[in-house]
Formats: C-alpha cells, sequence, structure tokens
C-alpha cells in the first residue's frame, strides 16, 4: 500500500499564505487608517495584527494535532462544550462567513462601480455584490463548478497585484509629497486611543484571516514538531512584510491623510503608474478575483452544512442533494439567501466589517480555547510525536483577549451589531433546546 505524502515545510508555508492572503489587503486599508491617529499608530496596528495571527495559527496547529479531523474545523466545538453551544457558535460562523463573502463582494463592486457608474452611492454597489452572489448562486445550482484551476488563477491575480503595488515604491517620483516620515505614536493612553486601536486592529483582522483552517493539517505533516511551527511562522512572517511593504505603497504613494478617505486605494496606486488604462485593468482584475472568491465560497461552506448536517448538528433538511448535478440544493440556497440579507441590512463595507468581525470574535476565542480543554484530556499524546507549542498558555491567551477585545470595542462603538450577533448566538441556543426537546419526545 502506497504510503501518503506528508506535507514538508515549503508545503505548510505556501499552505498558511494561500490561506491568509486574500482580497481584504485592497481595502481594508482605508479602514485602519481612518481608525489611526498617526502613520506610526498604522503601521504598528499591522505588525501587531500579523502577530496575533501567528498566535493563532499556531494554536490551531496544535488543535489539529491533539483532535486530527480532515476539514472538521466545526467539530471541534461539539467536542468541547455542550451541543448548544457547538451548534450556536457553528451557526454564527456560517453566518460569518456569509458576510465575509458578502464584504469581499462589495470590495469588487466598490473597484467596478466607478467604470460603470459617474457617481455611484451605497446602494448601487450593494446591487452590484448582489448580482455577482446571485448569479455565481445560479452557476452553482446548475452543478458548473469552475475547476480547481480557479483557486490558482485567484492566487496569481492576487499576487501579481501586490507586487504591482510593492513595485510603486521604486518609482518616487510618484510619491505625495506629505507623507514622507513616520510620526512617532503619543506617549498618553487615553480611552479614545484604545478604542481607536481596537476599530484599526478590526480592520487588519479581517485581511489576516484563515489561518484557523492550520487546524486541518495536524496529521498530514512531516516531523510536524519541527515542521509545523516553522512553516507557519515563515509563512505569517511573509504574510506580514507583504501587508507591510502594500501599506508603505499607499502611505508613499496616496498619503496617510488621503488613505483615510479613498475608495479604490489598489486602482489608484496603479493608475498613478500606469495611467487610467492602468487603474481600468487593476479594477477589472480585482473584480474578476472577486468573482472567483465568491464562487469558491458559494462552492466550499454549503459542504460544511452538509457535514454538519450530518453529524446532527444542523437538520436532515441540509443533506438535500441533486443527485444528477452533485449540488447541495438547500445548503447552497440557504448559505446564498444569507450572503443576500446581509446586503439588504449593511450596504456599506464598514458596516459588515464590524459585524462580521464580531461574529469572528466570538467563534475565535470559544475555538481557540479549546486548546485548554484538549492539553487536560489528550495529555498521552505529549510524547507521541504531535506538534505542541511552545510558549503555552502565552500564545493562546494573547490571541483570545485580541478578539474579545477587538469584540468589546465593536460593542462599544457600533453596538447594534453586538447585538444583532449576540441575539443570533441566543436565538441559535434556544433553537437547539426547543428542536432537541422535539426529538426527545419523538
Amino acid at each position: 500500500m502506497k504510503e501518503t505524502r506528508k506535507l514538508a515545510l515549503f508545503d505548510i508555508t505556501m499552505i498558511v499564505i494561500g490561506l491568509v492572503i486574500g482580497m481584504g489587503i485592497f481595502r481594508t486599508a482605508k479602514d485602519a487608517a481612518a481608525a489611526s491617529s498617526s502613520p506610526a499608530f498604522y503601521f504598528s496596528v499591522w505588525i501587531l495584527g500579523g502577530l496575533i495571527a501567528l498566535c493563532g495559527a499556531l494554536t490551531y496547529a496544535e488543535i489539529g494535532s491533539r483532535y486530527p479531523i480532515t476539514g472538521g474545523y466545526y467539530k471541534i466545538f461539539a467536542v468541547c462544550y455542550h451541543p448548544s453551544i457547538a451548534f450556536a457558535i457553528n451557526c454564527v460562523i456560517l453566518i460569518s462567513n456569509a458576510a465575509s463573502l458578502s464584504g469581499v463582494a462589495l470590495i469588487g463592486s466598490e473597484y467596478i462601480a466607478p467604470l460603470l457608474f459617474k457617481d455611484p452611492a451605497p446602494f448601487s454597489e450593494a446591487m452590484i455584490a448582489m448580482s455577482a452572489i446571485v448569479l455565481f448562486y445560479g452557476v452553482n445550482l446548475m452543478g458548473l463548478h469552475m475547476s480547481s484551476k480557479t483557486q490558482n488563477v485567484l492566487m496569481v491575480i492576487k499576487i501579481g497585484m501586490i507586487l504591482t503595488l510593492i513595485a510603486a515604491l521604486f518609482f518616487p517620483a510618484l510619491y505625495n509629497s506629505q507623507s514622507q516620515t513616520l510620526s512617532p505614536i503619543s506617549d498618553s493612553i487615553t480611552t479614545n486611543k484604545f478604542l481607536m486601536f481596537g476599530m484599526a486592529l478590526k480592520a487588519a483582522s479581517f485581511s489576516y484571516g484563515g489561518y484557523q483552517q492550520t487546524i486541518n493539517f495536524g496529521e498530514e505533516v512531516q516531523n510536524p514538531q519541527r515542521v509545523m511551527p516553522r512553516g507557519i511562522v515563515i509563512g505569517i512572517f511573509v504574510i506580514i512584510a507583504l501587508y507591510l511593504a502594500v501599506n508603505f505603497s499607499y502611505y508613499k504613494i496616496i498619503g496617510f491623510e488621503e488613505l483615510k478617505n479613498t475608495r479604490g486605494i489598489a486602482a489608484m496606486v496603479v493608475g498613478k503608474m500606469f495611467g487610467e488604462s492602468g487603474r481600468y485593468v487593476i479594477s477589472i482584475l480585482l473584480f474578476i478575483a472577486v468573482l472567483a472568491y465568491v464562487n469558491v465560497l458559494l462552492l466550499s461552506n454549503p459542504r460544511v452544512m452538509y457535514a454538519m448536517s450530518l453529524d446532527g448538528i444542523l437538520p436532515a433538511a441540509f443533506r438535500r442533494k441533486d443527485e444528477k448535478r452533485d449540488v447541495l440544493t438547500v445548503s447552497l440556497t440557504v448559505f446564498a439567501g444569507i450572503c443576500v440579507i446581509v446586503l439588504f441590512f449593511a450596504d456599506k463595507f464598514e458596516q459588515i466589517l464590524s459585524f462580521t468581525i464580531f461574529l469572528d470574535s466570538i467563534g475565535m476565542a470559544t475555538s481557540a480555547a479549546c486548546i485548554f480543554i484538549l492539553r487536560k484530556r489528550t495529555k498521552h499524546l505529549d510524547n507521541a510525536g504531535i506538534y505542541k507549542m511552545k510558549l503555552y498558555p502565552l500564545m493562546p491567551a494573547i490571541f483570545i483577549i485580541a478578539y474579545v477585545f477587538v469584540g468589546t470595542v465593536i460593542a462599544i462603538t457600533n453596538p447594534q451589531y453586538a447585538v444583532t450577533g449576540l441575539s443570533v448566538l441566543t436565538v441559535f441556543i434556544i433553537l437547539y433546546f426547543i428542536t432537541h426537546k422535539k426529538r426527545s419526545n419523538v
């Protein structure tokens, strides 16, 4: 029997980079800058955001080593918490994924809308984003799944645009003369600065997401004690370097104060390099990349819902499948419907960002806390060759505190999204007990 090839250092490094680098870096810089009092403050947020991501990635890697389940990020809640909490948090995570998809669709619409309308309103951009979701819902409903090469094309586009943005730094003639020095961060610490820092970190967190999927590779890595941490550390530091370089390009070319209010920041940088034609091309490429991303999420998340249904976490209806087209009709329809509903109630990226990250703060903090439970339950694995992080419990504690902090800041600055998120969580907990009682009475 042929032995399955184990993941090496380069594999893990590339997986981490591929999981994290998404579409957020082409938009969230504006939000982070708007919440920053100085350039030094702004760049410190991106560095800290990367270090928090590193703590999270290493935490999830050990969770995956101690409880190896391929593709089972959602299952960890059922193992460590009461079934009602597992059900509610998993449903919240799915809603967060749908909101993230809607947010990314809005990023694409912000770039393409100026090419279609003279002065696009938020409603127009929301309709473009909604149209993209509905279009690919139809594509997936017909069973016309794009090939796996779509993801490769998406990655090539993203890396190509990131390198182009970094290349702008080699053209000093393009620099904005008003943003040449990094002013120091003020020594005074105030409540307002804490809130600003949390709001800026919220924006950076959206761009650093994805590392939690390292939970899925625990038993597939060769020599995990050495390879896993090295691959994650190298991957995260490469991402931090790329993000800092892109943000420094925004800072130098657009200017810090201008960055706070500029839409289509990547298109503006490329426009300064190659003129209007370059701005048009980058806007179209970004929109194509967003369409591919929308398709990937519409393809993957219904399968998570299907798996949750098989485990009894979601109702049996989510297993309904069109065998001829290999389409999970109910799961796909519900997930796409949630995406569209989010756009109805939040047609601006800033609103979706707050809602998504608040839901993420619940999912991230509770899932990372599983490491404390698993460490106690799986002590017998400590010398079994699994990956075991150093600096425990400091790293998971930093990660959890960071997300609790960001969630608290959102609750203070945007209480409506926190109330909505907590209400959704509560409704799902109540729903679990209602359905569980009905099943018990049958």
